[in-house]
């Protein structure tokens, strides 16, 4: 197979538990493609652009090669990328920026498994995949930690004894490639330097909050796992350890992990809502409770970050609910004001980009998330350095 084009387009894989999205970039950056195969091992479904077709795709692998068939079908076939960048949730201790995808970076990934036993297998899978489909195409992965390897050992260590039965316990954070992008594209969107103190909301069914300061990341609320912190979705967000453990002693570890995980946060205080969408629609006392649950712990944890930037310059919202959700943004800007913010009512209705007023002594953004482009980046940025 010839090598890979030096001006073609870049291939980039997010492969979830049951999904591969995939998305292809041109040579500035933007979008011309994008799809997913989902339901993967179920009833599992390929769409690409405005074609959706029912496929049997009984692994990950049998889904990316559904991908590049249908690609291929449209003039784009693996030796015509410049590359192909991927996804990975958890780096662990050592994959603390993105790199080329050799061997030696595949077991790593494979290594960090219990870190992320949801997500890393099915990361590695696609890798391993195209090596074998398309040998000479470079492959490069962005990891969802990363960004937060900047954090000091103060903020990453647990108050827990060095011991084996300890080994990998510590707080390593996610949304990274969010971050990242939202660094890379608030100065484009103002028009000025990137804020020195910035606090950063990625609010989606996944939520977190992030401390940045000179563009690396401080603190963040999520820690060992994407579990910690805020109220989400179907994630309980913090609780004591305590009730963890007591949790596991009535209903065992599956049924605890069952509980927190994909029962609780939105969908367990609703009594049935995930989606911040209905919840605002919905009049109930349980979803109007389950919104401010919401709100209230996203204040308080801002409150912690806000002391660890030792105040703040600008706020940035991203993700589902940061980027759209009018009502709550505008609930937790109110908790905001003794900041000094001030929002422009009008500017918040149309989702910003600039939400703040002429008076605020806090710039405020809506930025739209772009973590498939942010990989192609870092993909291309590595291609370029070699």
């Amino acid at each position: 197979m010839a090598g890979p084009a030096e001006t073609g387009p870049v291939l980039v894989l997010n492969a979830g538990s049951s999904s591969i999205k995939f998305a292809l970039f041109d040579a500035e950056f933007a979008e011309i493609l994008s799809g997913m195969a989902e339901a993967i091992g179920g009833a599992s479904r390929l769409r690409i652009g405005d074609d959706d077709q029912d496929l049997p795709l009984i692994d990950h692998r049998a889904a990316l090669k559904a991908i590049l068939k249908a690609l291929a079908d449209r003039g784009i076939t693996p030796d015509a990328l410049r590359a192909v960048g991927h996804r990975v949730v958890h780096g662990g201790r050592k994959l603390t920026a993105p790199m080329r995808v050799t061997d030696e970076v595949r077991t790593e990934i494979g290594n960090c498994t219990p870190l992320a036993p949801l997500h890393n297998p099915h990361n590695l899978a696609p890798m391993e995949e195209l090596s074998r489909l398309a040998p000479n195409v470079p492959q490069f992965a962005s990891f969802d930690t990363s960004f937060h390897a900047t954090n000091p050992s103060v903020a990453t260590r647990y108050a827990i004894p060095k011991m084996m039965e300890t080994k990998g316990i510590r707080r390593y954070g996610f949304h990274g490639l969010s971050y990242a992008s939202l660094v890379r594209r608030l100065p484009e969107v103002s028009g000025e330097p990137l804020p020195s103190r910035l606090l950063a909301f990625h609010l989606g069914n996944g939520a977190s909050l992030c401390a940045i300061h000179n563009g690396q990341s401080i603190a963040t609320t999520m820690g060992y796992s994407p579990l910690d912190g805020l109220t989400m979705g179907t994630r309980s967000g913090g609780i004591d350890a305590n009730a963890v453990l007591r949790l596991v002693e009535v209903n065992g570890v599956e049924r605890t992990k069952a509980i927190l995980n994909h029962e609780s946060g939105l969908l367990g205080l609703s009594g049935g809502k995930s989606d911040m969408r209905k919840l605002l629609l919905d009049p109930s006392a349980d979803s109007k409770f389950a919104i401010e649950h919401f709100c209230y712990w996203t204040l308080r944890h801002a409150g912690s970050l806000i002391a660890a930037l030792e105040g703040v310059d600008a706020i940035a919202f991203t993700g589902g609910i940061g980027e759209n959700a009018v009502g709550v943004r505008a609930r937790l800007l109110r908790g905001l004001e003794w900041l000094g913010v001030r929002t422009n009512p009008d500017f918040n209705h149309r989702n910003g980009p600039r939400l703040h007023s002429d008076s605020s002594k806090v710039s405020v953004w809506v930025i739209p998330a772009e973590e498939e482009r942010m990989i192609a980046l870092d993909a291309v940025a590595l291609l370029e350095a070699e």
